[in-house]
């Protein structure tokens, strides 16, 4: 690939002053890619409806061309565009929670090419409420297809260094817009079938949607603890391999003091065989953990703290050069589902029971 010099913009999101994203809106406009902050990670941007532009998008995250790019929207008639037909409960649902972390599925309409949905007669879309994403949908015109903004498998972004850390030589631009808010990417809520179903968990849960919407179905790939060759997760990119670091990962469930007993057991038997060993604790446990390098990801009371944190501790990790990593699990009821979801990808699956 190409190599490209990639320009590195510093934005304040509460100080934005006119004219400050005229360049990278003027990039969108030429088919160039801009990694952006939302809410939620940060994006690697381009124009939805330019083949070319999704077609950058993917070489540059070494993504699959079958995992489907989200489209995000700064206003609701630009809906009308993208979709063959608004059901119902999606104008509900966006009253309720656009700008928000939410994406919707719904059928597409011929103005999106197949490059963007890859492949799939639907779209994702979204309206973000980062108010930096904002300005640069509205200002370059253009919708923008934005998955997230590192390389394919690779921890999610929650800051722009993690974006030059990936990405820097292939893109354009990257807007610093500082650390994100939520830190795990958006609920996806697929919408073309008779009960909405629920492809990937995040900040808004399912029984947030319920009380907008009624009955919503959960894909079972996504709650599942192990792999399992008879389920096959609805959404194509769930099939692939995410959010993983460099070292392997180990999930440790149980009771609190089994649970630290078993890691710090682990932990010694790798250590005396001269691996590198990264622990991620709370802040309820942390002091009682023994291993190379100890991180708490926040209190286990704090499921957003614990959200913002997950993807910078496995970088962390990264820079560390650990060899493994053991982490405790997680409840898996409202925003701790998108948590351990996330978790489980990154380990493979892999989880002890003690």
């Amino acid at each position: 690939m190409k190599v490209m010099k990639t320009i590195v913009k510093k934005i304040n999101e509460e100080n934005m002053e006119p004219g400050c994203l005229e360049d990278a809106a003027s990039i969108l406009q030429k088919e160039g890619l801009v990694a952006f902050p939302t809410e939620t990670v940060y994006g690697l941007g381009g124009d939805a409806l330019d083949t070319e532009a999704a077609k950058k998008i993917y070489e540059a995250k070494g993504r699959p061309s079958d995992n489907p790019l989200i489209v995000h929207i700064a206003d609701m008639d630009k809906l009308v565009d993208l979709v063959e037909e608004i059901p119902e409960k999606a104008y509900q649902l966006s009253d309720k929670f656009w700008p928000g972390p939410l994406t919707m599925i719904m059928r597409k309409s011929n103005k999106v090419p197949y490059g963007t949905t890859g492949g799939l007669d639907t779209v994702a879309i979204r309206m973000p409420s980062n108010k930096i994403a904002l300005q640069l949908i509205r200002e370059s015109g253009v919708c923008i297809a934005a998955p997230s903004a590192n390389t394919s498998g690779r921890p999610s972004p929650t800051k722009a260094e993690h974006v030059i850390e990936d990405l820097n030589g292939k893109i354009d631009m990257i807007i610093d817009g500082g650390a994100v808010g939520i830190g795990l990417e958006s609920t996806i809520v697929d919408l073309t079938s008779e009960i909405p179903t629920i492809l990937r968990p995040g900040f808004i849960t399912k029984e947030m949607l319920e009380e907008v919407i009624g009955n919503v179905e959960i894909d079972e790939t996504i709650i599942a603890k192990k792999t399992d060759p008879n389920l096959r997760p609805k959404a194509p990119g769930m099939k692939y391999k995410h959010y993983a670091p460099k070292a392997e990962l180990t999930i440790v469930e149980g009771t609190e003091q089994a649970v630290v007993d078993t890691i710090n057991e682990y932990a010694a038997q790798k250590m005396e065989k001269g691996f590198r060993v990264g622990v991620i604790a709370t802040d309820e446990t942390f002091a009682r953990y023994k291993a190379s390098c100890v991180k708490t990801i926040g209190s286990r009371h704090d499921e957003e703290q614990i959200a913002r944190g997950l993807y910078a501790i496995l970088r962390d990790f990264d820079e560390q050069e650990v060899d493994v990593i053991y982490s405790e699990g997680f409840a898996d009821s409202k925003l701790g589902q998108a948590i351990m979801n996330r978790l489980l990808k990154a380990a493979g699956y892999h989880v002890v029971e003690v």
